[in-house]
């Protein structure tokens, strides 16, 4: 029994050790976050026509929110690491957070949600082949959306 629980811990132990280095192997051509911002990394299912799919990043912050809609401001950009060709996406300053200024009911608590950062960039070509790494402010946190063309296109009318 003691020999199954250490070869199973061996065999654990490798696969995280070959996984940990994959990843910093396939990290190393990203520039580290500079200071105050992190990076973040996330990787996109294969699909067989990733041309009919984008990737939605969303960037944001949880945080106390009343009945007012809540957002921060700020535009994605796209940048390229050199000698590489890879593209990697950079929030570089951030306004807010901003909201609607309606009363709210008296009787209304404040509750906890994902308050996105708007602006351009965002939605961006899918590709399985290389992780999507995203240099944010720290205290954000990236998520993502995977949007999907449906079916067969429609067609226009000549009128």
């Amino acid at each position: 029994m003691k020999s199954k629980l250490l070869l199973i811990f061996v065999a654990a132990a490798a696969f995280t050790y070959a996984y940990a280095g994959q990843s910093e192997e396939e990290m190393k051509p990203y520039p580290e976050a500079e200071e105050g911002f992190v990076r973040m990394v996330f990787h996109l299912p294969e699909v067989a026509r990733q041309e009919d799919r984008k990737v939605e990043i969303l960037v944001g912050k949880t945080m106390a929110v009343d009945c007012n809609r809540s957002w921060f401001g700020g535009d994605l950009e796209r940048r390229t690491v050199q000698g590489w060709g890879y593209s990697y996406f950079t929030l570089a300053s951030v306004r807010g957070p901003m909201s609607t200024m309606m009363a709210c009911p008296p009787e209304e608590t404040k509750r906890e949600m994902f308050v996105s950062v708007r602006g351009e960039g965002y939605l961006q070509p899918y590709n399985s082949k290389l992780p999507v790494v995203t240099y944010v402010p720290q205290g954000f946190s990236v998520r993502y959306r995977i949007w999907s063309a449906a079916g067969d296109p429609g067609y226009a009318e000549v009128r």
